[in-house]
C-alpha cells in the first residue's frame, strides 16, 4: 500500500473540499447544455473519486444517467438523473444534498438495531462506557470527547478488570470525536487505515489525547487521561444499528489484543466518505475508500461479532463474565 498524495480532505467527517474546476463559458440558467454540463460535474467526480470506478462501466453508467436526463433544462430538473447516477453506484453510502438542503439517497440495507433495555448491574472492576453517534460543531466535537474521557476517568481504578464498550445504536457521523474520547481504552498507535480502489492508504488512530488522520491531528481533547491500568481487556457491544463512523470506531477495536465483539453484526457500511462542492453550492458527499483495521484487513461491509448475542441486557452480563474469565 502506497500513501495517498494530492489535494486536502478529511474521510468520514462528510466535510466539503477539493471543489471541481468548472472553467469555460457557463450557459444560462433553463438551457439543455447548463442541466448537460451539471450532469457532467457529478458523474465525472463518481468517475474519478468513486470507490467502485475502477469496477464500473462508465459508458453504460453515462448513457443510463444521461438518457434519464434528456429533457432536464434546469439543474433541479437533473435530481431524477443524479438519483439513477447513486443507484448505479451502488454502494450504499454516497449521497447528494442539493442547495435547498434536499437529500438524495439510495439506501442499499436498512440498519436494524436491537433497542438496549436499562443497563444491568455490573461486577465490581468493570467499566462501561457507550460511543453514541455524533454530529456537530468544533467545539460540540471536543466537548463530547472530553465528556467520554471524564466518564472513564470517573470509573478507572489501579484493580480495573476490563472495559466495555458500546456501540450499539451508533449510526455514525464524525467519528474523530469518538476515536478521541473512547482513546485511553483504545490504546494508543495506529487503529485503522482508509483503502482507495489504486491501493493508496491513509492511516489513523490514537495518541496522547489526539485522534489523528496520517500525522494530522483529527480531534484532540484539552485534558488527556491515561489509565490506571492501560492495555486492558475490552469487550466491544455492537448491533445493526452501528454503521459508518460507528464501524469506524468498532474496526478501531478489531485485532486490538485482549479484545472481544459482543452481540451482532453492523449495519454494513465500513466506508469512507468525501464530500466535493457542486457549482452551484450543492455537495455530493462520495464514498471513495473502505475502512480497514490495523493489520490492514478491508471491510467495506459488516463487522461481525466474535459471539452473536441478540439479548440486550444478556449480552451485556456475557461480556463482564469474559471480562472476569481468566486469561
Amino acid at each position: 500500500m502506497t500513501r495517498r498524495a494530492g489535494c486536502s480532505f478529511t474521510l468520514v467527517l462528510l466535510t466539503v473540499a477539493c471543489a471541481p474546476d468548472v472553467g469555460g463559458p457557463v450557459e444560462p440558467p433553463g438551457s439543455p447544455g447548463r442541466a448537460r454540463d451539471y450532469i457532467e460535474e457529478v458523474v465525472g467526480l463518481m468517475q474519478t473519486h468513486s470507490v467502485r470506478r475502477l469496477e464500473i462501466d462508465w459508458e453504460a453508467f453515462r448513457d443510463s444517467v444521461f438518457s434519464t436526463a434528456a429533457e432536464a433544462r434546469t439543474i433541479e430538473e437533473t435530481y431524477p438523473a443524479i438519483r439513477v447516477a447513486l443507484k448505479l453506484l451502488g454502494d450504499g453510502h454516497t449521497s447528494f444534498r442539493a442547495v435547498t438542503g434536499d437529500v438524495i439517497f439510495e439506501r442499499t440495507r436498512a440498519c436494524v438495531a436491537f433497542v438496549p433495555r436499562a443497563l444491568p448491574e455490573l461486577p465490581a472492576g468493570i467499566g462501561y462506557v457507550r460511543i453514541p453517534g455524533f454530529g456537530g460543531t468544533p467545539d460540540e466535537a471536543t466537548g463530547f470527547a472530553q465528556a467520554i474521557q471524564e466518564a472513564i476517568r470517573l470509573q478507572d481504578r489501579e484493580d480495573m478488570g476490563g472495559w466495555i464498550v458500546d456501540l450499539r445504536g451508533n449510526p455514525g457521523g464524525n467519528m474523530w470525536p469518538m476515536i478521541a474520547g473512547v482513546g485511553p481504552i483504545l490504546g494508543e498507535g495506529t487503529a485503522g487505515y482508509f483503502i482507495h480502489p489504486d491501493g493508496t492508504e491513509r492511516i489513523w488512530g490514537y495518541r496522547a489525547g489526539i485522534a489523528q488522520l496520517d500525522d494530522a491531528a483529527a480531534q484532540n481533547v484539552s485534558e488527556p487521561y491515561r489509565l490506571k491500568r492501560e492495555s486492558p481487556r475490552v469487550a466491544v457491544l455492537t448491533d445493526g444499528r452501528v454503521a459508518s463512523s460507528g464501524e469506524a470506531v468498532a474496526i478501531a477495536f478489531k485485532k486490538r489484543p485482549e479484545t472481544r465483539f459482543f452481540g451482532s453484526a453492523t449495519c454494513g457500511l465500513s466506508t469512507a466518505n468525501q464530500g466535493f462542492a457542486m457549482s452551484d453550492g450543492a455537495a455530493l458527499v462520495l464514498t471513495v475508500a473502505v475502512m480497514a483495521d490495523r493489520t490492514g484487513q478491508t471491510y467495506g461491509d459488516q463487522v461481525l461479532p466474535d459471539e452473536y448475542d441478540g439479548d440486550a441486557n444478556g449480552v451485556v452480563l456475557r461480556a463482564a463474565e469474559w471480562l472476569q474469565s481468566p486469561n
